[in-house]
């Protein structure tokens, strides 16, 4: 998770399963068999972290975030010298070449700068037989993406939120890179890549659902340059909440959020 960033496990975890089942898709292609040490970067609020536990029971797995909070929702779940959770920043994560059999990585690395940069050390720490699992949302061009960038922009917040939109928002340049940049510097580093992406078509129910689904996420950085004005935090929220109605109508089953995603499990032979 991007530090300095007040996330919320508890809203984190309003779409469990819609956002565990990337992370399972993204695993179930990992061919290592019986890995002994297993690292999870940007492990979050630890719930899929855990069924790494449970995949290979015999491995030593760590979750690793930057967030305090998450760390803190995450420690409930460990299992002393099976799973464990501590506080580190990923964007200098780098172990030791050949200490690690499997890295994961699920949903972070779009909050990392350069990240692209990190991937030869995690590369290079991979036992033989080892994977690098990693998936990234690809999510600049969604209409939700337009929106917040629509709205943080106006005449009425761009002021106020010129520094969340700095850092994260329609003013920076996006972490993400295409595809084959990724598969270049795998490949470079002597893995053999699998990758793919998907565009997953969440079906969520309840009000403003799309609005909830981003307020732990890509919404969070607007919504904490707002937090110490309650009265323009509700503003903000109903206008983008406005114009995340139209672009994503609501129907008798649920609201569609089309969301795509890439995905890369890379294996040192």
């Amino acid at each position: 998770m991007l530090s300095g960033v007040n996330w919320d496990p508890a809203q984190y975890e309003r779409f469990a399963a819609e956002r565990a089942r990337p992370f399972h898709d993204l695993v179930s292609q990992v061919p290592t068999p019986t890995p002994e040490r297993v690292v999870d970067l940007g492990c979050g609020p630890g719930t899929v972290t855990a069924t790494l536990a449970d995949r290979w029971p015999d491995a030593h797995v760590e979750g690793l975030d930057s967030s305090p909070e998450m760390i803190s929702r995450a420690t409930r779940l460990t299992r002393p010298g099976r799973l464990e959770f501590g506080p580190d920043d990923i964007a200098q994560w780098r172990p030791a070449p050949g200490s690690v059999d499997v890295i994961v990585s699920n949903a972070a690395l779009q909050w990392v700068p350069d990240h692209v940069t990190a991937l030869p050390a995690w590369a290079a720490s991979l036992r033989p037989g080892g994977t690098l699992a990693v998936q990234i949302p690809v999510s600049a061009g969604i209409p939700a993406a337009e929106v917040f960038r629509a709205v943080s922009t106006s005449p009425r917040w761009a002021d106020r939120l010129r520094e969340a939109t700095s850092s994260v928002g329609p003013r920076s340049v996006s972490p993400v890179r295409p595809a084959d940049e990724y598969i270049d510097v795998l490949a470079g580093s002597g893995l053999t890549v699998n990758a793919w992406q998907t565009t997953y078509l969440h079906i969520l129910p309840g009000e403003d659902p799309v609005l909830e689904w981003f307020a732990s996420t890509g919404l969070r950085p607007y919504l904490d340059a707002l937090a110490d004005d309650p009265a323009a935090l509700a503003g903000f929220r109903d206008e983008v909440a406005e114009r995340l109605r139209e672009a994503y109508p609501r129907r008798e089953y649920g609201t569609v959020l089309a969301f795509p995603r890439l995905f890369l499990v890379a294996t040192r032979g």
